[in-house]
């Protein structure tokens, strides 16, 4: 492979890997969420566990390879292209720190709900879990736009 075609490898993943992420995440905000809103509380529970329990590794993978993608290029680039990835890389990370501090911790209260009903302020709690998703969801829309900017960038900056 020539120097030119593995900046152009790494960029290719962290594109694919941080508009996945993005994608998945704004399509969660923009019509899960309100789907979530339109159905009875026992069907939105139910299916928010289940949804959760597929998703966990799904979403995950993606956060990580995101991650990862970013800091290759990261590493891989200099001056301004190292600064877009190096920012995506963070905006990546701070969607996993998020999920696993912010949202997962209400995953598995909803989980209890779907069984025993939710409790008086069950609505503060719901509220809680789509600002975190909302926040998650413009960390990665912004990182992916970021490996967007860095992949329309001229290519000069990368090293061999």
């Amino acid at each position: 492979m020539t120097t030119i075609e593995r900046p152009l490898l790494t960029r290719a993943f962290a594109l694919l890997f941080s508009g996945l992420l993005a994608g998945a995440f704004g399509y969660g905000a923009v019509n899960v969420l309100y789907a979530f809103r339109r159905v009875p509380l026992d069907v939105r529970f139910t299916f928010h566990t289940t949804l959760m329990s597929v998703n966990g590794f799904v979403m995950q993978s993606l956060m990580g390879l995101t991650i990862l993608s970013t800091l290759v290029l990261a590493v891989r680039s200099t001056a301004r292209h190292r600064w877009f990835a190096g920012g995506a890389a963070v905006l990546a990370v701070a969607s996993f720190v998020i999920t696993r501090l912010g949202n997962v911790p209400i995953n598995q209260q909803i989980k209890v709900w779907a069984v025993s009903g939710p409790p008086a302020d069950y609505a503060t709690i719901l509220a809680r879990w789509e600002a975190f998703h909302f926040a998650r969801t413009a960390c990665a829309v912004v990182a992916f736009l970021l490996v967007v900017m860095l992949t329309l960038l001229p290519a000069k900056e990368a090293r061999p």
